[in-house]
């Protein structure tokens, strides 16, 4: 009976305390409010300042990428991979927006997705070759097997460095898949020519 009332003696004396702890962090607040808004304040200009030089960084990082690639000498000389983020940074720096490059095994004919600045998602499946291999047909009807129904894409290129064999390119203006070959991704780097979505 005694611990019991001992224990209830305790737990008085910890709410007693604790209440006189919250009263003085309260009392301490309303004497110092224009100090702590203040810190708040302070602390959210900094936050946005890092945020923006993280994205002038980000554009400065994407603005040189975008420069190196104004020539088709580079893609030459590209890995597969490397052309798949060449080929996304050309998508970035014509106003795309949700790029990402999804190329590897079991990519189900996606390298780079994309939404254009019109709204509308992009698949584009890049094809670094040399100048004597072609893209055939049975690439091209793998896109087209793959970029409405499983990438919910609402167009689909094929950029190549080198060009389409004559059936390809016959499939993909059949079915609406814009064929890029090597002069048009030129033109498309320079920025003379449009991207695969115009």
């Amino acid at each position: 009976m005694r611990q019991a009332g001992d224990n209830m003696l305790l737990v008085g004396i910890a709410a007693v305390a604790g209440l006189a702890v919250v009263s003085v962090a309260v009392h301490w607040l309303v004497q110092h409010l224009l100090l702590v808004a203040g810190l708040l304040v302070v602390g959210a200009g900094a936050g946005v300042a890092v945020l923006r030089s993280r994205v002038r960084v980000r554009q400065r990082e994407l603005d040189v990428r975008a420069a190196q690639l104004r020539h088709i000498g580079p893609f030459l000389s590209m890995t597969p991979k490397a052309f798949e983020h060449a080929l996304a940074d050309l998508c970035r720096r014509d106003g795309c927006t949700k790029v990402s490059v999804v190329g590897g095994a079991g990519d189900l004919a996606a390298d780079v997705l994309a939404t254009t600045p019109t709204g509308q998602r992009i698949l584009i499946q890049a094809k670094r070759y040399g100048p004597r291999t072609l893209v055939g047909s049975q690439d091209v009807q793998r896109v087209n097997g793959t970029y409405r129904d499983v990438h919910r894409c609402d167009l689909a290129a094929v950029v190549t460095t080198s060009s389409f064999t004559k059936a390809a390119a016959a499939f993909c203006a059949q079915v609406g898949i814009r064929a890029v070959d090597r002069r048009a991704l030129a033109l498309w780097a320079e920025g003379t020519g449009g991207p695969p979505w115009a």
